[in-house]
């Protein structure tokens, strides 16, 4: 067989009980989501900030970067929510390359998918008992959902991924805010069908099991822009692109119709430094359009504490290993004026 079954992993639940959530966070990670969900629903014109390293690799440095962001969610609670990101899973294009803390805890040694299960639960964990802030992951392998699933307070589907049923019909079961990217052709056809089939019950197979979900009417799009048939980046974040996303989406039998918006990737060509100019056009966008405001929840920002990105083995303090991101110290400005924007 080409298959090697190397170990038996422990279950999610078996997992969770050796690494529990207390009942105080538990509840503190209920308001949390709550909150998110109002913004999502309308309910909240609060503005939602997923913000965080493009990839979680070192634990100390995380949760250092998510213990920063306390004083100032404090300073701009009353405008703006933040959401750490703890990506836990990187993807990759071709295969190549590190694949993110829950499949190599140390980037520089070979992957344990065991300790890697424990390492991303436990990172989770410890953030939100230090910081007070439940974070977004990526759900880059959707039978993981049941080892994070009471920690998550958003999940994003990626632009390889959005097109996938099983992730599709995995997110129909999720309880939490849950972003749909569009797919690296930039199709919004694609994505707004991804948020409708997660909108919508389904009945299939998950983890062994034949299973039943109800729908997540807090499936949304994230316009991470697009990649041309010519290897160009193509940015989707301007205005006559969320006017465009704002007569689709009328035409689809979805509710809660909202955007986030992903600064980085396709939309900044990878140019760390542009997230700045963009994520305050799209606050301006805002400004000047109702639908849009109404539209447009919140934005992504790929931020560290140290800008830039180095190679696996520099050991850099909180610097990436993966996408280029923004430093600190920009990165708090640009939240501060984010909130000043939000009016």
């Amino acid at each position: 067989m080409s298959f090697q079954f190397l170990k038996e992993l422990p279950s999610p639940e078996e997992i969770k009980k050796e690494y529990p959530l207390s009942k105080e966070l538990t509840e503190l990670k209920a308001k949390r989501d709550q909150m998110i969900s109002d913004v999502i629903t309308g309910k909240d014109d609060r503005f939602l900030l997923i913000i965080g390293p493009c990839s979680a690799d070192n634990e100390d440095s995380v949760c250092d970067y998510i213990s920063r962001l306390v004083k100032v969610q404090e300073d701009v609670k009353d405008r703006v929510i933040i959401i750490p990101r703890i990506y836990t899973n990187k993807p990759r294009t071709t295969g190549e390359g590190y694949k993110g803390i829950a499949s190599q805890p140390d980037p520089e040694k070979a992957p344990d998918m065991l300790e890697g299960l424990i390492a991303m639960r436990k990172m989770h964990i410890r953030a939100i008992s230090e910081s007070g802030l439940t974070c977004a992951d990526e759900m880059l392998y959707p039978e993981n959902w049941g080892y994070v699933e009471d920690l998550l307070s958003y999940v994003a589907i990626g632009a390889r991924s959005v097109e996938d049923q099983h992730h599709r019909l995995t997110v129909s079961g999720f309880d939490v805010a849950s972003g749909m990217k569009n797919p690296t052709s930039g199709d919004f056809s694609v994505m707004l069908n991804s948020v409708y089939a997660a909108q919508h019950p389904h009945h299939f197979v998950y983890r062994g099991h034949e299973v039943q979900t109800s729908g997540n009417p807090l499936t949304h799009v994230v316009l991470r822009g697009a990649t041309s048939k010519h290897g160009n980046n193509v940015a989707n974040y301007h205005y006559e692109d969320l006017i465009r996303l704002i007569d689709m989406y009328e035409k689809m039998d979805v509710v809660n119709p909202a955007a986030i918006i992903d600064t980085n990737h396709s939309n900044s060509a990878k140019k760390y430094k542009e997230q700045t100019r963009i994520a305050k056009e799209v606050m301006h966008n805002r400004s000047l359009s109702p639908e849009i405001k109404k539209l447009v929840k919140g934005l992504m920002i790929e931020s560290y504490i140290e800008e830039g990105c180095q190679k696996i083995g520099e050991h850099v303090y909180g610097k990436s290993i993966t996408d280029p991101c923004l430093g600190w110290e920009d990165s708090k400005r640009l939240i501060y004026d984010i909130a000043e924007m939000n009016k």
